[in-house]
């Protein structure tokens, strides 16, 4: 499995857009450096492939928000990744260096965001894919991202996330 880098998405403050950058430093144990949602914990950074972004919007009805990347609030787009095929435990190479581990596939809202307000439903809590930094690297737009390594026990679930999938 490969594919690439669509876009590099990060926010000043939380809750706030995510902008466009043209590359950024994943930073281990934290996320990316200069996003405000960098910090320790499972969901360091998140993923979600362009394609599906794609799907949203050919649905999406008129007069609704327009759908681009960032607007899901991740912080890196995939292209040409079948984001659908990986595990938690499973870990990406992004770049040169960095590498993620899945932590957490899709998310509990506990109220619809703007998105599943205006289309009534969003999916960044089927399709988001969360990972935690294992090696720092510099990350760019266009860079290649592969699987590294599966699991070492296929569908591993952390014990405290109910949402997980296996």
């Amino acid at each position: 499995m490969t594919g690439r880098v669509f876009s590099i998405n990060i926010s000043e403050s939380k809750g706030g857009p995510k902008k466009m950058v043209r590359s950024a430093f994943l930073k281990e144990a934290i996320g990316i450096e200069g996003d405000a949602h960098a910090g320790p914990g499972l969901r360091q950074v998140s993923l979600l492939s362009v394609e599906e972004i794609e799907k949203a919007e050919e649905g999406r009805p008129s007069g609704t928000i327009e759908l681009h990347p960032g607007v899901f609030a991740e912080n890196i787009t995939t292209q040409d990744v079948d984001l659908s095929r990986v595990k938690v435990g499973d870990r990406l190479m992004v770049g040169e260096d960095a590498i993620l581990r899945i932590s957490q596939i899709g998310k509990d809202c506990p109220s619809p965001c703007s998105i599943g307000r205006s289309l009534g439903e969003c999916i960044m809590p089927k399709q988001g894919i969360f990972a935690t930094v294992e090696k720092s690297g510099e990350v760019k737009v266009h860079d290649r991202i592969r699987l590294a390594a599966r699991a070492s026990r296929p569908g591993l679930r952390h014990p405290f996330l109910k949402w997980q999938t296996t």
